[in-house]
């Protein structure tokens, strides 16, 4: 499956110019309105391809964001311009240049904490949210785990060698993964310099602001907005059965906060799920048939 879409630029209010690729509705579809898709800390929009693709079969406009120092998006200045508020705020500049009331919005790892950023800020935005396999109480371990590569310099590679590079570092989370599933992770992870060689497709002063102390302070925060997420519009928690991120009893007790959030648990899968797993994605489209 070749992705479809257009590239979408749109400014921050602090003057970056950033990036989405823009999925349009299937030909034929009636219009159902919009999802906006925010990917993990040190990923991009190409993660969600694959969702977009069935989303937009039924009829979804789907906004895959590049936040802020990612992929196709500037980077900022000053890395302390790079924290969970100015994204929540970066989004709501990507609706209002699209004249777009709210949306729904999918969250993933990062994405999460932005989405529940968001719901405090400006909870009008949001018509209903996926928060995949992240929540208001990481391990500390999981954090640490995570350390160990993001951020870290690597040095330019060639299209195996980057290859074999997110296979190490994924494959406890990804065990099924084929080597074209690796190759593929690998070319939404790199981008090509002049030279043929490949980087990373990210600003490495994003993780910089990125202070696991600072999330263990604000869990009782976290947990109101999640509690103010959830009661006021349908939700979805999803978490990888082998997901060392988002703990079982989180993703319940995430769950339990309403009646109208749903718990899916995607089999075999660590952090975090791609959503284009059956489970994950048939409880998405589920998700979507209960937006107002």
């Amino acid at each position: 499956m070749t992705p479809s879409y257009d590239d979408l630029y749109w400014n921050s209010n602090d003057g970056l110019r950033l990036h989405a690729r823009d999925h349009a509705p299937a030909a034929g579809q009636p219009p159902r309105g919009t999802v906006v898709c925010i990917p993990g800390l040190t990923r991009n929009a190409a993660d969600f391809d694959a969702l977009a693709h069935a989303l937009t079969s039924v009829g979804w406009r789907v906004l895959a964001v590049d936040l802020r120092g990612r992929a196709r998006s500037a980077r900022a200045p000053d890395p302390s311009g790079y924290n969970p508020r100015a994204y929540a705020d970066d989004m709501v500049a990507l609706l209002q240049s699209q004249n777009i009331d709210k949306a729904v919005f999918i969250g993933t790892s990062l994405g999460v904490l932005v989405t529940i950023t968001l719901a405090s800020r400006a909870p009008d935005r949001i018509a209903a949210a996926v928060l995949n396999d992240a929540g208001p109480k990481v391990p500390r371990e999981a954090l640490a785990r995570i350390g160990k590569y993001a951020g870290k310099p690597v040095p330019p590679m060639d299209m195996a060698q980057a290859t074999a590079y997110v296979e190490t570092i994924g494959k406890a989370s990804f065990p099924r993964f084929t080597a074209d599933d690796w190759r593929t992770m690998a070319a939404n992870t790199f981008r090509q310099r002049d030279d043929g060689l490949l980087e990373l497709d990210y600003d490495p002063a994003i993780v910089r602001t990125t202070r696991p102390w600072v999330l263990w302070l604000l869990r009782p925060v976290l947990w109101r907005a999640v509690r103010g997420l959830t009661a006021r519009v349908p939700v979805l928690v999803v978490r990888g059965a082998l997901s060392d991120i988002l703990p079982a009893d989180v993703a319940r007790k995430m769950a339990a906060t309403s009646p109208s959030a749903r718990l899916v648990e995607v089999p075999d899968v660590g952090h975090a799920p791609t959503l284009s797993e059956p489970a994950a994605r048939d409880a998405v489209l589920a998700l979507l048939e209960r937006v107002p």
